[in-house]
């Protein structure tokens, strides 16, 4: 299994800090463990995985999609905006 990286999830990671990378990279592991930890949209983002999880009391949310056996990392941000920003990236 792969993982790949969308450019927009590359340049949003950049501005993270060390730590902050650390457990983004332990979230990570988890999807690749078991890609249907996340819940899965319906409607204009149907096929778009969503993973839920916590960085210093500050709720992130990173969505991701599975492509046969790899798995590509769409974005990740705070709740605000998220899935308007989603959308307009995959158009």
């Amino acid at each position: 299994m792969k993982i790949y990286q969308s450019s927009l999830f590359a340049r949003k990671i950049k501005k993270f800090h060390h730590k902050q990378k650390l457990i983004l990279d332990k979230e990570i592991s988890k999807i690749a463990k078991d890609p249907k930890i996340g819940t899965e949209k319906r409607g204009d983002l149907k096929g778009i995985f969503i993973h839920k999880f916590k960085i210093n009391k500050q709720l992130y949310l990173l969505s991701y999609r599975k492509k046969n056996k790899d798995i590509e990392l769409i974005t990740i941000g705070s709740h605000e905006n998220y899935y308007r920003d989603l959308k307009s990236y995959l158009n």
